[in-house]
């Protein structure tokens, strides 16, 4: 006669082996945080900072004779700045809903391009952020290493140097405060500083 199976219970879970909700989430913002300078995105973002002036003077004196400065300059977002989905909308919210601080420009790639008013207006217009945004990107980016490599440029004397009067503690301050904060820093502001360039071009050459 065959007896009835007595019910197992639910194994019970290690609750030791689980992190809380909270620790993981903190790790994750921990981990956005430091792996941004070693993003393509992040060097995309400086490459579009240094190339942003030149390029609009050239639009400058180009757009009166005709050229297609609209569309040089929407392309140059295009490769740059924005992202291959969704779109901008109020409040900086992409399409799909992402908060992502670098949405897209909102120019779809077959829409018909800007002309070459448009092209003057935005760069024009561009100029003074743009030059802004190179004099941050370039002093800001060049620090990291010039602190990282400070004895390069230190003399014999560290005694009124960040970090001394020894020559140990004031590498290791320029190091970490110059040359580790900086290369975590300038990721971030640059971020800001694009999305202010992008809102731009997204306004005067849609």
């Amino acid at each position: 006669m065959a007896t009835a199976r007595k019910p197992q219970p639910p194994p019970a879970h290690d609750v030791r082996l689980r992190p809380p909700a909270d620790r993981d989430e903190a790790s994750v913002r921990v981990w956005r945080f430091v792996r941004e300078p070693f993003r393509a995105a992040t060097w995309r973002q400086v490459a579009y900072a240094l190339l942003a002036l030149p390029v609009g003077v050239a639009c400058v004196l180009l757009s009166p004779v005709g050229a297609p400065t609209g569309r040089w300059q929407r392309a140059l977002v295009h490769r740059f700045l924005a992202r291959p989905e969704g779109g901008l909308t109020e409040g900086g919210l992409t399409e799909g809903g992402s908060t992502d601080i670098l949405p897209d420009t909102g120019v779809p790639e077959g829409a018909e391009p800007p002309g070459p008013l448009k092209g003057f207006v935005h760069a024009l217009l561009a100029a003074p952020l743009n030059l802004l945004v190179l004099a941050v990107t370039g002093y800001g980016w060049s620090i990291v290493p010039m602190n990282l490599g400070w004895p390069l440029r230190a003399g014999s004397d560290y005694a009124n140097a960040w970090g001394g009067p020894t020559f140990a503690g004031a590498w290791a301050f320029h190091a970490l405060v110059g040359g580790v904060g900086f290369l975590l820093l300038m990721p971030w502001l640059g971020r800001v500083m694009a999305a202010v360039q992008l809102r731009l071009a997204a306004a005067l050459l849609s």
